[in-house]
């Protein structure tokens, strides 16, 4: 028992550390990693000048693909020795200035002292500018600029930095690779007309997959299970290790904590068992239940990360292994909704409408529709059951607008005053899982309802 105990507390801490720290493992999304890959290899290696957007939601991967790109790179050694990188960041480089002086740190300029920057701003961008584009494509070094968070960057008085750097980039007078990263998609919107003609266009975007659950559940398996020593030993053959050198003067954040499994031995019998009891979770329907919900509700892969770290966090020494009660416990409280809240205090009618809405969705694969096709799927419920017979088709209308006033359907398109408001499309804005959670958790609510928003499609 007590090698039991040993060995759980060391899988909290495998775990915690990988969830936290596995900043380079990268799934998905091939075609945009080879691109951002080839755009900064082209750089260092041909004297390319590019620039570029990585655009995406919060949370999708934006840099931990970036942080991919260079764990790959920087281990190759022309890349490493050719090429500078600056990392800078909307939220720490409030303006123009503040950018300058940590870009001019960064690339170890004359006018940088033990990470202090000397002159004015005017001078300093007339040095750095004086820097970059004395060089040649041969001879100088390549330079990649990873700006985080570009859009607070487009606020900057005048744009100038970024007015410059695009100039840079467009005039191909020094390699260097202009990297924005930004949750914003209406971006380029912001950038000055001059500043928008000097910038390539070219768009990156990184969109959440919200179509499969199998990924997730595989997610699951892959996050939790711990690794055997062959597993170990071609982790380590595979992956190259970034030589220090690369990380003197480099201020991404992430690439200074990478994951090593390799720091950590198991007992292979505890491992056998505890990649087992995973398997057994991954494929137990409760726990894919719980999966499938929180998919509906959130697809992004840093959230489904959090809920890992806290469900992992549990392990103790009465409790090591993850259990059932912990998953669906954890659960409950990342699929707290507020909009199941608002659904719970619906009307009878009201929720049976979003019902018929939910039904209408499944039949036709989320097609948009209109009151009367709602009406008709209502009333040929209502006809089998005495308790929702009788009610005057202009209180299904009023209780139709209501769900509309409360933005749970919106309307497909904005040109809709010459439509009769009974013939407008709409679209549902409600998950299948939150309508169901509400159904549940609605008290009082008649038992025909729940058993119709559960049964097969009517």
């Amino acid at each position: 028992m007590p090698v039991q105990v040993e060995q759980s507390e060391k899988t909290r801490k495998f775990l915690k550390s990988r969830l936290q720290t596995d900043v380079t493992a990268f799934r998905g999304y091939e075609s945009e990693w080879q691109h951002i890959r080839d755009l900064l290899f082209r750089t260092a290696e041909h004297g390319e000048s590019n620039s570029a957007l990585l655009l995406g939601p919060r949370g999708c991967g934006k840099t931990t693909l970036v942080t991919s790109v260079l764990a790959d790179l920087l281990p190759e050694e022309n890349f490493c020795k050719n090429t500078l990188i600056v990392y800078l960041n909307g939220l720490l480089h409030t303006d123009d200035r503040l950018a300058l002086k940590s870009a001019t740190a960064q690339m170890n300029l004359e006018n940088a002292v033990d990470g202090k920057v000397f002159g004015s701003f005017a001078e300093n961008l007339a040095f750095l500018l004086e820097c970059l584009k004395a060089g040649d494509k041969k001879q100088s070094k390549s330079v990649v600029f990873l700006l985080e968070e570009f859009d607070l960057f487009c606020a900057h008085h005048n744009q100038t930095l970024l007015y410059n750097l695009f100039d840079v980039a467009q005039s191909a007078q020094a390699p260097i690779c202009v990297l924005g990263i930004t949750a914003r998609l209406d971006v380029i919107e912001l950038l000055e007309k001059r500043v928008k003609s000097r910038f390539s266009h070219r768009q990156i975007f990184i969109l959440p997959k919200g179509d499969d659950i199998q990924d997730r559940i595989e997610l699951f398996r892959l996050l939790l299970k711990l690794p055997t020593d062959k597993e170990l030993k071609d982790y380590v053959k595979q992956n190259k290790k970034i030589p220090p050198k690369a990380l003197e003067n480099f201020e991404l954040p992430l690439l200074r904590r990478v994951f090593a499994p390799s720091a950590y031995t198991f007992d292979s019998k505890w491992v056998t068992q505890w990649n087992k009891h995973i398997d057994g979770l991954a494929a137990n329907p409760k726990v894919v239940s719980v999966l499938q919900n929180m998919f509906d509700y959130d697809v992004v892969e840093a959230t489904f990360k959090t809920f890992l770290f806290e469900l992992v966090s549990l392990i103790s020494r009465t409790v090591p292994l993850i259990t059932l009660e912990n998953i669906q416990l954890l659960g409950q409280q990342f699929e707290c909704d507020d909009k199941i809240n608002l659904l719970c205090g619906l009307s009878v009618l009201e929720q049976c409408l979003l019902i018929a809405m939910k039904h209408h969705s499944e039949i036709y694969d989320k097609d948009p529709f209109n009151f009367e096709m709602i009406l008709t799927r209502y009333n040929k419920f209502a006809n089998s059951n005495s308790s929702m017979q009788g009610i005057d088709r202009s209180v299904v209308l009023k209780a139709y607008e209501h769900v509309k006033n409360l933005e749970l359907i919106a309307p497909v398109s904005s040109s809709t005053s010459k439509i009769q408001k009974e013939y407008q499309l709409h679209r549902l804005l409600l998950t299948h899982g939150q309508i169901n959670q509400a159904v549940s958790k609605t008290p009082n609510l008649p038992t025909e309802i729940c058993q119709w928003a559960q049964s097969s499609l009517v």
